[in-house]
């Protein structure tokens, strides 16, 4: 069984950075993507940016410019460097992983989240 543990969020003024990381436990095989989501009380989830197998790299609008994601190289893991933050990137941030265990067939899995709050 695959788990993701997140960590680095906290509180951050507006203007600063924060740098996420999320670990995958339990062997994934053949990880298909892994990707970056937030969400507030009062907003849907909100894609944030994911990363593929291959390196590509996909960012929501709102993160454009100022996200970066990367995995870490030898690690099941992927780092989300925030920078300018805004009181609007507040949020729980979670992380999502999908392998392919069989060609075709895809397993997601899911973190429990960590919590950025950027202050104005």
């Amino acid at each position: 069984q695959v788990q993701l543990v997140e960590s680095g969020g906290g509180l951050v003024e507006t203007g600063g950075s924060l740098r996420l990381s999320c670990v995958a436990s339990g062997s994934p095989v053949r990880i298909n993507n892994m990707a970056w989501y937030r969400q507030t009380p009062e907003k849907q989830r909100e894609f944030v940016a994911n990363i593929d197998g291959g390196g590509k790299q996909q960012y929501g609008d709102s993160v454009k410019g100022r996200f970066f994601i990367s995995r870490v190289d030898g690690e099941n893991a992927v780092v989300l460097q925030m920078n300018n933050l805004s009181p609007e990137d507040s949020g729980k941030y979670s992380c999502t992983l999908v392998d392919e265990p069989e060609r075709g067939k895809f397993r997601p899995y899911h973190g429990a989240g960590t919590l950025v709050t950027v202050s104005s």
